[in-house]
């Protein structure tokens, strides 16, 4: 009974004995001080600028009122809206024509790859000097689209930022579309390229071509990561200033804000902080329930690529 017992009693020290050592990860000695003193300025720089920022920005938006102001404001009102149909329209239709384009560009030929390199050019370049250049590019004055209408149709062009708030919204939406979408064409072309070709040869012996073979063979197996790819171009979306601040400016009249550059607009040009967080975390009830649907599409399927 006396030695059943001492046994016993030595369990809990081996366990954390054991415990402290898989913590460890096999480092002995000056080996695992070394390893803390690497990690402390990661963690040190993680704490300040991420932690920190996060925690602090709850706090400043965590009074109930902030938010009944936003309800009530027919800017923020407009900027929701804005919001859902920048969402709705940008990142589907975004991947519907890169999912089709993904297609084309799987043809053979070196044609095809020089295309392919060109048409990556507008997400390679910088965002920022490439939406001020559309900014000017749709000037109604001297910009160079109501130009060329000119000087080809002699018509005079439309005020594309500066006259309706539809006008302006849809060229944000649509410049969005054009310059992020190559990025997205060239992860679902990876993805196609993923799957064997046995599977395309053993359709076309069964009568399976064209149209057919993309319902049967290639839908079904980029699903997964059409739906993944989806929900992440949601999430960046959701939390993208650079196309509406740049283009737009929210202009014409505060009419096409989105939330992130509302919270922008009440931050800084306003000088009210804490009612710009609290406009920007007005978009947690949907950004949460995104990032569990991707986490758990991650966890439960595999994705090809």
């Amino acid at each position: 009974m006396a030695s059943v017992s001492v046994i016993e009693a030595g369990r809990p020290v081996l366990g954390r004995r054991s415990r402290l050592r898989s913590l460890r990860g096999g480092l002995q000695g000056s080996e695992y001080a070394w390893a803390i003193a690497f990690c402390i300025p990661y963690i040190a720089v993680f704490l300040a600028f991420v932690v920190y920022p996060v925690l602090y920005g709850l706090w400043l938006g965590h009074k109930p009122a902030l938010y009944l102001e936003l309800v009530h404001d027919p800017i923020y009102q407009e900027t929701v809206v804005n919001t859902i149909l920048y969402l709705v329209i940008g990142v589907n239709v975004k991947m519907f024509f890169a999912l089709l384009l993904s297609g084309f560009f799987m043809r053979k030929g070196w044609w095809v790859k020089g295309l392919l390199m060109i048409y990556v050019l507008p997400w390679a370049v910088p965002a920022l000097p490439t939406f001020i250049s559309i900014h000017w590019m749709l000037n109604t004055q001297w910009g160079l689209v109501n130009n060329a209408l000119w000087d080809v149709f002699h018509v005079d062009g439309p005020g594309w930022l500066d006259t309706t708030r539809w006008l302006a919204l849809g060229s944000v939406i649509v410049s969005y579309i054009w310059k992020n979408m190559p990025f997205w064409t060239v992860i679902l072309l990876a993805g196609r390229m993923a799957i064997p070709t046995e599977l395309y040869e053993a359709a076309e012996v069964d009568g399976a071509t064209g149209i057919r073979r993309f319902v049967h063979v290639s839908m079904p197996l980029l699903a997964n990561l059409y739906l993944v790819c989806t929900l992440l171009s949601t999430i960046f979306t959701l939390g993208d200033f650079n196309t509406a601040y740049f283009i737009s400016g929210g202009g014409p009249a505060l009419s096409t804000h989105v939330l992130a550059t509302l919270g922008i607009r009440d931050a800084f040009e306003i000088a009210r902080p804490e009612l710009g967080v609290a406009a920007v975390l007005s978009a947690l009830p949907l950004m949460i329930p995104l990032v569990i649907t991707l986490m758990h599409k991650l966890r439960t399927s595999e994705v090809q690529l």
